[in-house]
């Protein structure tokens, strides 16, 4: 198939960003796109960030300038969003070299753990891409993220994704949310203890559309023991002086005068669930 033509010190020790359980029973990752839902994403009880921009486009990389600052602010593992764009997940020669410097510089500029995913045209898992990424994020632990939700076949896709070393997959079951792809995520979980839990175990953190009305349900139902959410709110903006005829993007994105923040009591209250059902 061819191609498409830290400058303050922190003392505390660090979390590390091992396995599911290894404080609480379960794992909980935040997805966050600033330094303020960082922040606010540990204070409500979060194990682990992914860090992404773009999130109405389902996550791009962030800048660099972003993972420097929340290093400097967060204690627990971030785990980097590496995705050139939104849209599709086949990607361009030129697109690969940004991806592969991009791993580069968020491990110089100190992340946790990468997260990733790249599909063939037809719709299965591009093994030779993901190897040759793999390669660069080692030492660091993988995630593929929801390209999954995109494969063809999720278990062909799901042994790929095991013999290449990947240590979690993010997916909402191939469905519009976790909720709905509930059965699929309970086989993937099963599947993969059956073939390869004396080789690796994969992890899944459930995620896509996950909130305090619905994570019992999902927990309990799939097995799962992480869990993947971005908790947020919209709060107003501090501008005094608004101009309401201009907007910075397309008519229907959100208002430049709302913000889309991480909220702490939503963290402490899916915590709180997930502390319930899995410890």
């Amino acid at each position: 198939m061819k191609r498409q033509g830290a400058s303050s010190e922190r003392k505390r020790a660090r979390i590390p960003s091992g396995k599911a359980g290894a404080a609480n029973g379960f794992l909980m990752e935040v997805c966050v796109d600033s330094v303020e839902s960082s922040v606010n994403a540990e204070r409500g009880g979060a194990d682990r960030i992914e860090l992404c921009s773009g999130l109405s486009e389902g996550g791009t990389t962030p800048s660099m300038g972003v993972l420097q600052v929340v290093k400097q602010s967060v204690q627990i593992p971030v785990f980097v969003m590496i995705r050139p764009r939104g849209g599709d997940f086949l990607y361009s020669d030129r697109e690969i070299e940004v991806m592969k410097a991009d791993i580069r510089l968020a491990k110089l500029y100190g992340a946790d753990g990468l997260v990733f995913g790249a599909l063939t045209e037809d719709g299965h898992i591009d093994k030779e891409l993901c190897m040759s990424l793999m390669a660069i994020c080692r030492p660091l632990p993988v995630t593929f993220h929801r390209a999954f939700d995109m494969v063809h076949d999720p278990m062909a896709a799901l042994e790929t994704l095991l013999t290449l070393g990947f240590e979690r997959v993010l997916t909402s079951g191939c469905d519009s949310s976790a909720l709905e792809g509930l059965p699929l995520i309970k086989r993937l979980i099963e599947q993969c203890k059956i073939l390869f839990y004396l080789m690796c175990y994969l992890f899944f953190p459930t995620g896509g559309g996950v909130t305090d009305r619905n994570l019992q349900r999902i927990l309990e139902g799939s097995g799962a023991t992480e869990f993947h959410c971005s908790a947020r709110s919209t709060r107003d903006s501090g501008m005094k002086f608004r101009n309401s005829s201009v907007a910075m993007g397309a008519s229907l994105s959100c208002s430049e005068y709302s913000l889309k923040v991480t909220d702490v009591t939503k963290v402490r209250t899916l915590n709180a669930i997930a502390k319930n059902i899995l410890v």
